[in-house]
């Protein structure tokens, strides 16, 4: 077999297990979740509040203003934890976590397939 079509073999491969990833439930209910918290109006404007009061934070100590600055990091702490707790936060975190591990799983997979395979042509 030649480069160009061992080239095009993986090729072939690769897409394969992309459609397959695709069709994977693990990562159709990620994706599902990941469109329903970039859509969400609710986390958008705390991502806003959160990014607004982090300069204020800079601002604040900047301008040596420790009083505004402790009581903006008490609203920037607060603001963090509605985000970090909000449901569908918490509902794309594990997903997120599943979906990763199984792109793991796949990995070391591959890796141990190829390595495997390289050793056998090796002692031929």
């Amino acid at each position: 077999m030649t480069y160009l079509e061992e080239e095009q073999q993986i090729q072939q491969t690769l897409e394969q297990i992309k459609q397959l990833l695709q069709e994977n439930e693990t990562i159709r209910h990620f994706k599902q979740i990941q469109a329903k918290v970039n859509q969400h109006q609710g986390l958008k404007d705390l991502e806003e509040e959160i990014k607004n009061l982090q300069k204020q934070v800079v601002q604040f100590e900047h301008y040596g203003k420790e009083k505004a600055k402790q009581e903006a990091l008490k609203r920037l702490d607060e603001a963090n934890e509605r985000y970090k707790n909000h449901p569908l936060v918490v509902s794309y975190r594990e997903k997120l976590i599943e979906a990763d591990d199984l792109l793991q799983y796949l990995t070391n997979k591959i890796q141990y397939q190829l390595n495997k395979q390289l050793e056998q042509e090796g002692k031929q």
